[in-house]
């Protein structure tokens, strides 16, 4: 327990930072969330948390560290559409470079930076872990690329003789997926009877409860400068739908797209509907080009060194069904 330390955390309005919140106040931290204005801040209801209004690009961020004990740096702009570059690489790079230096300037004692197995990126045929790295050039889309630039800022930082500990989540699922993430409206839409086929694809899916135990578990007993794959089971798409249609008494989609229907979609959308303002983009050429591989991980390494455990995925699935439930996402149909 840690009853009269601070903990800082960037991020705890998204998904995976709510829960992460929720686990360090229930270890016993006083929390101290930076939140930019005009946020929705639902994540935090009920929350008790410090709520200072910022953004991560701010030049006085070290003044909201202060007399914090911990930093979680959560935050990061998930996007895959193209109008989001600019925005995607000034908060996941340059903001995770300035919340770094803030921390280091408040002196806090150790942070938890939050990268993602993009960083890691896609082992082809294979299963990836701590040690692979696949090529720069070789990463789709923006957001990858930020990624693994942000985790040479978090490289540098501990260079630097900062004492800082990555972690890097797969896919998780669960309860506080506001926006949804893509993962999360893929639950819904197959949950409304909104999903007839899927593009055969494969991830790694991890209860986010979890991954929010692991960076408490990151931050107690990680090696500084190391990178941790919080993680569950490798899957396919269908396979998760499977799983989850158990649940609720629904059949997986039978059929299976091929890859180029989803991606001539989505080229129309992005490229020609949406910059001529006839209609928003709902799907992303990147997301679709991305979904070709299946991008499967390895977490003995957190296992080992941290002593993290991920249990039973159904666990994950159901809290997603309640949460989205409970939340009038669902519009359920035969």
């Amino acid at each position: 327990m840690k009853q009269s330390s601070r903990a800082f955390i960037t991020g705890a309005t998204g998904f995976v930072g709510a829960n992460v919140a929720r686990a360090l106040v229930h270890d016993g931290w006083r929390l101290r969330a930076l939140v930019r204005a005009g946020s929705d801040t639902r994540n935090l209801d009920g929350l008790d948390a410090e709520i200072v209004t910022g953004d991560l690009t701010d030049a006085d961020l070290a003044t909201k560290l202060q007399d914090c004990e911990a930093l979680f740096h959560v935050a990061a702009h998930y996007s895959l559409r193209r109008a989001d570059r600019a925005s995607v690489v000034r908060s996941n790079v340059e903001g995770t470079r300035n919340v770094l230096a803030a921390a280091r300037a408040a002196g806090v004692k150790r942070t938890v930076y939050t990268s993602s197995v993009s960083a890691i990126g896609v082992r082809h045929g294979g299963i990836a872990d701590e040690t692979y790295q696949a090529p720069f050039d070789s990463m789709i889309g923006t957001y990858k690329r930020s990624k693994f630039l942000a985790e040479q800022e978090a490289r540098a930082a501990r260079a630097a003789g900062q004492d800082l500990v990555i972690v890097n989540p797969s896919t998780p699922l669960g309860a506080w997926d506001r926006k949804p993430t893509p993962t999360g409206e893929i639950l819904v839409r197959f949950l409304s009877g909104r999903m007839p086929a899927v593009v055969e694809t494969g991830l790694n899916f991890v209860n986010v409860d979890d991954v929010a135990r692991g960076h408490l578990l990151a931050y107690e007993a990680g090696h500084s400068g190391e990178r941790y794959i919080l993680g569950g089971e490798n899957l396919t798409l269908r396979s998760l739908l499977e799983r989850v249609g158990a649940l609720v008494g629904r059949r997986a989609p039978r059929l299976t797209l091929p890859h180029w229907l989803p991606l001539g979609a989505a080229f129309v959308e992005e490229r020609v509907l949406a910059p001529l303002g006839r209609r928003s983009a709902t799907l992303a050429v990147e997301g679709v080009r991305m979904s070709r591989d299946a991008m499967y991980y390895d977490t003995s390494k957190a296992e080992r060194d941290l002593g993290y455990r991920h249990g039973p995925l159904e666990e994950g699935i159901a809290s997603a069904i309640e949460w989205f439930a409970k939340n009038g996402y669902l519009s359920m149909r035969r």
